[in-house]
């Protein structure tokens, strides 16, 4: 029986090319149409870490065998151009190993619900899908991400009030503000919240258009956090950021509101007022035409509703890998290397890998979900040894959320196992994380 990897993202096809290198049977289940679908949704943004960081070690070693060549290393692609150089021309390679349109609805084991245990380790994992198949594999490494289950507007972690009625003049993370979605924006007055990567890529598209007015609502106290490291980032594109969002701020150009607690949304017409209630009682509100909920993404761990999982009960990773991301004492630069141990499940052979293994804390990077893959890949063929030495190279440069309170304005993890965006002089860039340098958590 197979490796069954859900996702055909740049995680989950990283996971292929180490099963591939390794002769372990698989077969990559996409939602999706194509290699990268949830990256096609911000293909527009181009992301700031060169391509010298965002491809996996086994991708490279596959594709230049086949005599592809590598882009320019120090170019920083779109998302289209991630899909376009990289990651079809890597699921092309796995031929109909990767299976398209087929989203998985459900994770077993074969005659056994969560309860029964006696024989459970040697029954197979029964995966089905929306159209009604069915497949068996011998383990499941879920790289699926969290990009289809956004986070709320509401700042509790609970829809705010009214926040449905208005869904439809809300919108989620990295719209193309100066290309499809151009005329939802231009001449509006826009609310953009969250201070990570993917309000800043919003805030930074936003200014180029004239007429429009632009206001950025934030939790914390100040917006220091969010204009990252500058001239110290190891990600220079990175670092010019920060810088060009602090001055469309200071001009006036972009209005911060800071200590923004959304609470409730009332919709007047075609406009919302979006109030904000601090802990201290504290009321303040904002009106617009258009909201940006750029408010991060969770994981939905529905799917494995049979299987038993050991989650830590604040993030949603395993219990074992949580201290070693908890935001309250990790930026996404101090996040110590990890692999199979710390993924493992009481579910023997069920890695969830990429960024949905990071639950709701922000710190995850590409780096990190690419070495995840190599060492749960040589777990599963049995070289243990390989699967513990797990290493990296994390840069404390850049915009890593290091508080809680901040984590879901941080975030963005995409389905793919990407994380967030900002922009660039002058094109908008969203980060694929480096896997020496790399990039910050979304």
């Amino acid at each position: 029986m197979p490796v069954v990897v859900i996702g055909a993202g740049p995680v989950g096809l990283a996971a292929a090319a180490h099963l591939a290198e390794r002769g372990l049977g698989f077969v990559v289940l996409e939602a999706g149409d194509q290699a990268g679908a949830s990256v096609a949704r911000w293909g527009h943004v181009r992301v700031f870490s060169p391509w010298k960081y965002d491809i996996d070690a086994a991708a490279r070693r596959l594709l230049e065998a086949t005599g592809w060549t590598a882009p320019d290393p120090e170019w920083l692609p779109t998302g289209a151009e991630l899909i376009e150089d990289y990651l079809a021309p890597l699921a092309g390679l796995f031929g109909d190993k990767v299976r398209f349109g087929a989203k998985v609805t459900a994770i077993s084991r074969v005659g056994y619900d969560r309860v029964r245990t006696n024989g459970r380790d040697q029954a197979p994992f029964l995966i089905r899908l929306a159209d009604g198949g069915e497949l068996h594999a011998r383990a499941v490494i879920d790289a699926s991400g969290t990009y289809t289950t956004p986070n709320v507007l509401g700042a509790s972690g609970l829809p705010a009030h009214g926040e449905g009625e208005a869904a439809d003049l809300i919108d989620h993370a990295l719209p193309d503000v100066l290309g499809a979605d151009r005329d939802r924006y231009a001449g509006k007055h826009v609310l953009v919240v969250g201070a990570g990567h993917s309000a800043a890529t919003t805030l930074l598209a936003l200014a180029q258009l004239d007429g429009t007015t632009i206001t950025w609502a934030i939790r914390a106290g100040s917006a220091s956090r969010a204009y990252g490291g500058g001239d110290a980032d190891a990600l220079p594109a990175r670092g010019a950021l920060g810088t060009r969002l602090h001055a469309h701020v200071e001009s006036g150009r972009i209005r911060l509101v800071t200590g923004f607690f959304t609470h409730a949304v009332e919709r007047h017409g075609e406009r919302v007022r979006v109030i904000s209630r601090a802990p201290s009682g504290a009321e303040q509100a904002v009106t617009a035409d258009r909201v940006v909920a750029a408010t991060g993404y969770r994981p939905d761990h529905s799917i494995a509703g049979e299987l038993r999982l050991d989650l830590d009960p604040v993030l949603g990773s395993t219990r074992a890998l949580a201290p070693l991301i908890d935001p309250n004492a990790h930026s996404c630069g101090t996040v110590p290397p990890h692999g199979a141990a710390e993924l493992a499940h009481p579910e023997d052979g069920y890695y969830a890998i990429g960024v949905k293994s990071y639950g709701r804390a922000p710190t995850f990077l590409l780096a990190t979900g690419y070495e995840q893959a190599r060492s749960v890949a040589a777990a599963l063929a049995g070289d243990w040894e390989a699967a513990r030495d797990v290493r990296l190279e994390l840069p404390e440069t850049g915009v890593c959320s290091s508080s809680l309170a901040e984590a879901q304005e941080q975030r963005v993890g995409l389905a793919t196992g990407i994380g967030g965006g900002l922009l660039s002089t002058p094109l908008p860039l969203a980060d694929v994380s480096a896997s020496r340098a790399g990039g910050c958590c979304g």
